[in-house]
């Protein structure tokens, strides 16, 4: 185990939220951290080890995330709050030093083109993370890969009926990947007859995206690729919100030593590639 100075110190926001209370229980001094700071506007005064467990640190939960850090020497932030305030939140940790890591989907692109020009103007690094399963990274990658060959392509993605964003953070990033990669255009279908508005999906790089949001799912996305006479799905499932916690580790572990606004847990998985 890591001694006390060399342990990362981290706040969480949205401690109180179910990745939240996972991220208390993941980001332990075994594994190289030291959680300070614990913010959610519910739950406040409550005991992070009543919410999370005993493997959770001994604080209680803050409201004020400003005055929490203004309170503690952080080094990074995690933030799976609401992507409404994940900008404020990024920019209150970076004006003091913080650099966030941010597992909040949902980002418009004004708040990313805030926080990257604040990550210039401040010199402080930030990561935004719109899928932190190794897993789901993967077949990120495996499908840049495909799309040189084989252009035609579709997303399903599948999500519990609380998430609020269609389509996922995962399913864009992905679409802008295979847009990226591609060598040649896709077939042009002929002109369709859509009988139900959204039937074909919403196009996001010219790529039908497909939300599905049911109780009974966690986070799931397959990847179809179609050529002459063959078909290739790349499928990705989580189960369990512990299949996040090692790309947690490895952002909260690594976002001081990048440089600038990084999108995607692949720019280090892959950063020596």
């Amino acid at each position: 185990m890591p001694s006390e100075n060399e342990l990362i110190r981290v706040a969480v926001v949205g401690a109180a939220g179910r990745m939240g209370r996972e991220v208390l229980r993941a980001l332990t001094p075994q594994y190289g951290f030291k959680i300070l700071v614990a913010v959610d506007r519910s739950c406040v005064g409550e005991h992070c080890r009543q919410l999370a467990g005993p493997e959770a640190p001994d604080l209680a939960v803050k409201d004020k995330l400003g005055a929490a850090l203004d309170q503690s020497e952080v080094d990074v932030l995690v933030d799976f709050s609401h992507h409404s305030g994940a900008a404020s939140h990024a920019t209150s940790a970076m004006k003091r030093g913080v650099s966030p890591v941010i597992g909040c989907t949902g980002l418009s692109e004004a708040d990313m083109g805030e926080i990257r020009s604040l990550t210039k103007e401040l010199s402080v690094p930030a990561m935004y993370v719109p899928n932190f399963a190794i897993g789901a990274v993967l077949m990120m990658k495996f499908s840049q890969l495909a799309a040189r060959w084989m252009p035609d392509a579709e997303i399903i993605e599948l999500h519990h009926d609380r998430k609020e964003d269609a389509p996922s953070g995962t399913a864009i990033l992905t679409a802008q990947l295979i847009s990226e990669s591609r060598t040649s255009d896709p077939v042009r279908l002929p002109r369709q007859v859509i009988k139900a508005e959204g039937a074909r999906g919403g196009k996001v790089c010219d790529i039908p995206v497909h939300s599905v949001r049911l109780p009974g799912f966690l986070a799931h996305q397959q990847v179809i690729f179609g050529a002459p006479g063959e078909v290739l799905t790349l499928r990705h499932d989580s189960s369990d919100r512990q299949s996040f916690m090692q790309g947690v580790r490895l952002a909260a572990g690594t976002v001081k030593s990048l440089q600038g606004f990084v999108v995607g847990l692949d720019k280090i998985l892959f950063r020596d590639a």
